[in-house]
């Protein structure tokens, strides 16, 4: 009888725990990683509303449905960034928020704030405490919101075209190179605080929150490992790299094709380039989870998948920068897996391309 009351004593949870800084899936588990996709408005269908999504997670066969709206805190978004407003401000959690598309500020900012040309076309936020955090690296614009307004939101302007995330769980011990990596992009940080007892933990992070870029830097790819173990390639360009980050770059370092998905409803959009060894397409058309088919014209998400996988798997490239002419001189990144089933749930997404002679083509 002892022994069973001291076994139940033992399990009981401390008073005032809380669930780790950590990426969750819909079901509210702590996750390794997830990608998800954010899909596009589906005009004239009231079943489609513009805020429904598609998850993958470390522990998924491929994409599967959203539970919920992307707006819902129970979704796999709204859990992941939950404790940066159900906390409010804690001595002991660091966060950055950075967006060139800043959230709205009070009722009279109805569309918020854009950086416009300068600094890094990058978005995302890092949140972690003396333990672990997580990266989310997303194409949103005016997302999250401040933590001061107290809860989770997905603004409007995020909902007519489709979108991409990827959220990563890394150990406190890799944030200092995270942070490195965001100098780099010289992103428009928008919210942030590095409280003393992390600052001298992350001090590149805490630069970071301080708006201290590293402009002469030109780029610099490095291997992030994740909580789980599984090997992420972090890839951050600066504004004196001036040139494509996937022609010139990424398609050399993974020695693939690549297959890019970026916005194209801007000026000096870079057509596809097949002047280097390893070719760059632009995608066209689109359908993730055999969901519905839509043009590159209604997606905003930024990402790049190998158009074939090598024995141990094709890559994934999830960021933040688009191919055109004026971002060839902005910051901005990717982040890179290889990983067969993750490779497959995007590759097969890809249905029409542009080749080299600008002709539509399958891809």
């Amino acid at each position: 009888m002892f022994l069973h009351l001291s076994l139940l004593i033992f399990f009981v949870p401390l008073e005032g725990d809380s669930s780790p800084i950590s990426c969750y899936n819909d079901q509210g588990e702590a996750v390794d990683w997830f990608y998800l996709y954010k899909l596009p408005k589906q005009h004239g269908s009231s079943s489609q509303n513009g805020e429904k999504y598609l998850l993958m997670d470390n522990g998924s066969e491929g994409w599967t449905e959203g539970k919920v709206i992307v707006n819902d805190t129970t979704g796999a978004l709204g859990r992941t960034l939950g404790p940066l407003y159900s906390q409010g401000k804690n001595p002991e959690m660091a966060y950055v928020l950075y967006n060139d598309q800043r959230p709205p500020q009070g009722s009279g900012d109805r569309r918020g704030h854009s950086s416009g040309t300068i600094g890094g076309h990058t978005k995302g936020v890092v949140l972690l405490d003396k333990n672990q955090g997580f990266w989310l690296v997303h194409s949103t614009p005016h997302f999250p919101p401040e933590r001061q307004t107290g809860e989770y939101s997905y603004p409007d302007s995020g909902v007519n075209n489709g979108q991409n995330f990827i959220c990563v769980t890394y150990t406190l011990e890799r944030f200092q190179t995270i942070g490195e990596q965001l100098q780099i992009n010289q992103p428009s940080v928008y919210d942030c605080d590095v409280p003393e007892s992390l600052a001298s933990l992350v001090p590149a992070l805490a630069a970071v929150c301080e708006k201290k870029h590293v402009k002469a830097a030109t780029n610099r790819s490095v291997t992030l490992t994740s909580k789980g173990g599984t090997e992420f390639i972090s890839f951050a360009k600066g504004a004196a790299f001036k040139n494509d980050l996937y022609h010139s770059w990424v398609a050399p370092a993974l020695q693939s094709d690549l297959l890019v998905q970026f916005w194209i409803r801007s000026r000096g959009i870079l057509p596809s380039d097949c002047s280097l060894r390893w070719k760059v397409l632009d995608i066209q058309v689109i359908n993730p989870g055999q969901t519905f088919t839509f043009k590159t014209s209604q997606d905003h998400s930024k990402w790049a998948v190998s158009s074939k996988a090598s024995q141990d798997g094709g890559w994934i490239c999830v960021g933040d920068i688009n191919r055109n002419e004026a971002e060839e001189e902005r910051g901005g990144g990717t982040v890179c897996q290889q990983n067969p089933l993750v490779w497959k749930a995007y590759r097969s997404a890809a249905l029409q391309c542009e080749n080299c002679s600008g002709t539509t083509v399958q891809c």
